[in-house]
């Protein structure tokens, strides 16, 4: 049988100060790639990147277009070693943003330019400690459902933002409501249930302000086909059409990530390997715990990209 290959590009929470250095010593389109992006923002990434401060990369507006740009270096290294394909492309989240470029719907330095955008207006969205979000590990999703539904008060936001993995749910909404969410979480019978370190709640009611004022943004992007099927976070489909495209990145704001969906649809096309393209195993964790049988290797340095070639 021959093998069958996806690539995952991470998103937000993957990205460190020093990502893709050791592999940017050896391979000089890691830094050319964020010259590009660097040029399109008017502001040095690389340098963000490699000296931080790791509070600044982590705030939303410059964590995506980090992210989005350490992906598609780690892509074109790749293709400069002549690596195999990928019969499907998909991002979590932000991730999904990098696919794209990957899969040519999206020119890098207009993608760049789109995710720093997305960043300022999430920021924006929701005034500073207003919002959270928090991982619960060890209910079911409709436990997790049920404890959002519980915890709220009044007109509060908390729903489910990113079903990552069997047993392993993010969710976000306002900050109150996800602290009394942390409360309930263990007595329901979570092994684990903690606030993340993230700058605003994503994929939540609270970022649909942020949703109406990109798709205006978002109208005047060129999208092209994609060349390689790349599978939607909000629909878990394979959308060729850019109009399609476009009202799926604008819903992905407000709508939760559906990535266990994703995964298995995956291994439903007979996927026999995965590559996590990008900084960090993040992905790679999130995979094992969904589809055992199915490896998948991280791609962020010069070993582990021999090793998966």
């Amino acid at each position: 049988m021959t093998s069958q290959l996806a690539f995952l590009f991470p998103g937000q929470g993957s990205q460190s100060v020093g990502m893709l250095a050791q592999l940017a010593e050896q391979y000089p389109q890691v830094q050319q790639t964020f010259e590009v992006g660097s040029a399109a923002l008017g502001y040095d990434l690389w340098r963000l990147v490699n000296t931080g401060p790791s509070e600044k990369l982590n705030q939303t507006q410059y964590t995506q277009p980090a992210m989005l740009a350490a992906g598609v270096a780690v892509w074109r290294v790749w293709h400069i070693e002549k690596g195999a394909m990928p019969e499907f492309v998909a991002g979590h989240s932000l991730g999904e943003y990098t696919a794209l470029v990957c899969a040519g719907a999206l020119e890098f330095q207009t993608a760049i330019k789109l995710v720093a955008k997305r960043g300022e207006l999430m920021q924006q969205a929701v005034p500073a400690g207003v919002g959270a979000m928090a991982a619960i590990i060890g209910l079911d999703d409709n436990e997790v459902e049920a404890l959002c539904e519980q915890s709220v008060q009044g007109d509060e936001v908390l729903s489910p933002a990113n079903y990552n993995a069997h047993g392993q749910v993010v969710i976000a909404g306002h900050a109150k409501a996800v602290e009394r969410a942390i409360e309930a979480a263990k007595p329901s019978g979570a092994k684990l249930a903690k606030l993340l370190p993230v700058s605003v709640p994503s994929h939540c009611e609270l970022m649909k302000p942020a949703a109406q004022e990109f798709a205006m943004y978002l109208e005047q992007i060129d999208i092209q086909p994609p060349k390689l099927p790349v599978i939607s976070n909000v629909d878990v489909s394979i959308d060729e059409n850019p109009a399609e495209i476009r009202d799926a990145l604008i819903r992905q704001l407000y709508k939760p990530v559906r990535w266990v969906e994703i995964i298995t649809m995956l291994a439903s096309k007979e996927i026999t390997k995965m590559i996590e393209c990008g900084p960090g195993k993040v992905l790679t964790g999130l995979s094992k715990r969904i589809v055992r049988d199915i490896p998948t290797l991280p791609v962020y340095d010069v070993e582990t990209l021999q090793q998966a070639l």
